[in-house]
């Protein structure tokens, strides 16, 4: 089985198009993200066909946000289907409630703290308190886990950060916006190689486009595995 540190995020279409995917990656790849884009393409029967058929450990990327008692609904009911990851956004009262649907499975809450995708001017044009992102995300991190979450989903620009809050301790560090060397950045602003990320604390790093947009996408992932230090 693959190195599960790399998490390959299957933004595509459909489940038929995930299911493709995986296939080509085979045992290069132990690991998925499923994310919101996916839901209404079968992405909760796609988790369980890739999970209880071929093995692989699943990410839900699902960022809920609600009202208490409905982020804990809904996460309980997600918990049934014997999921790895499950993503909240990392506002302490929606991580708590996140807890209390996940009691009594092995379900990890992994709070987001800023999106990768966002910079100060985009906190700003949404009211968002003033201050420096990677400052923001270590304060939101901080009380994540003071709320109870099992890690963070954070830029690999702020895992060492993160990583030496005595809050961190045993928790998960996850990193999206990773970018095999010489890979294009896309849609993301805050971005850190494979090697550089784990050097940095991340525990998983998740890697999409340059995966499976490549013409052999297992012969890519495989590529960024080889970046990736030792254990």
């Amino acid at each position: 089985m693959s190195d599960d540190r790399l998490i390959v995020a299957l933004d595509v279409p459909n489940a038929i198009a995930g299911l493709e995917l995986a296939a080509k990656l085979g045992d290069a790849v132990s690991f998925y993200k499923i994310g919101l884009g996916m839901l209404t393409g079968g992405g909760l029967a796609l988790a369980q066909e890739l999970k209880d058929e071929h093995g692989k450990r699943i990410f839900l990327d699902m960022k809920l946000f609600d009202i208490g008692a409905t982020v804990e609904a809904a996460v309980r009911g997600l918990a049934q289907f014997d999921l790895d990851f499950l993503t909240v956004h990392g506002d302490p009262h929606v991580v708590r409630a996140a807890q209390e649907g996940a009691a009594n499975s092995d379900m990890k809450i992994l709070a987001v703290t800023i999106l990768t995708s966002l910079d100060r001017a985009d906190l700003d044009a949404s009211l968002l308190k003033a201050g420096e992102v990677q400052n923001l995300v270590i304060e939101r991190a901080a009380r994540a886990f003071e709320a109870g979450a099992d890690g963070i989903i954070a830029s690999p620009q702020e895992a060492a950060l993160i990583r030496a809050l005595p809050e961190a301790t045993g928790k998960l560090i996850v990193t999206p916006g990773v970018r095999p060397a010489g890979a294009a950045l896309g849609d993301q602003k805050r971005v850190a190689t494979p090697a550089q990320a784990v050097a940095d604390g991340a525990d998983h790093i998740v890697v999409g486009r340059p995966i499976w947009q490549a013409s052999d996408p297992a012969k890519a992932a495989r590529a960024v595995l080889a970046e990736l230090p030792e254990r």
